[in-house]
């Protein structure tokens, strides 16, 4: 599987059956996921905390900090599919309304190269 192969469907039940096999469920209280999301979120920043922007642009050129941070970056997307599965929320059509909200409160010709 790969990005442009896996559905999200397909990684929510990847991630469902890790939860089921293991008894989890008791502990994925909405609550509880999002808490260790954002710990998880926290360990993403570590690899960058303290360098300038230009040098966290350079860890692509090392194999070996790519997937330091693509290890994490897996822990925080595996959080927020758990959260999916917990709450019943349709993750794509949630992003799709999120992403035209963006266009309306950002509109490219007034943000384009600023903030």
């Amino acid at each position: 599987m790969h990005d442009d192969t896996a559905t999200l469907q397909q990684l929510r039940e990847i991630v469902a059956q890790f939860v089921g096999e293991r008894q989890w469920q008791q502990f994925h209280a909405p609550k509880n996921i999002s808490m260790a999301l954002a710990i998880e979120a926290a360990e993403l920043m570590e690899h960058f905390q303290w360098i300038e922007p230009e040098a966290s642009r350079r860890a692509a050129l090392n194999d070996q900090q790519v997937a330091a941070v693509a290890e994490e970056m897996s822990d925080v997307f595996c959080y927020i599919m758990a959260l999916a599965n917990e709450l019943g929320v349709d993750l794509t059509s949630a992003f799709l309304a999120k992403m035209e909200k963006n266009r309306l409160k950002y509109p490219a010709e007034q943000y384009q190269g600023r903030f």
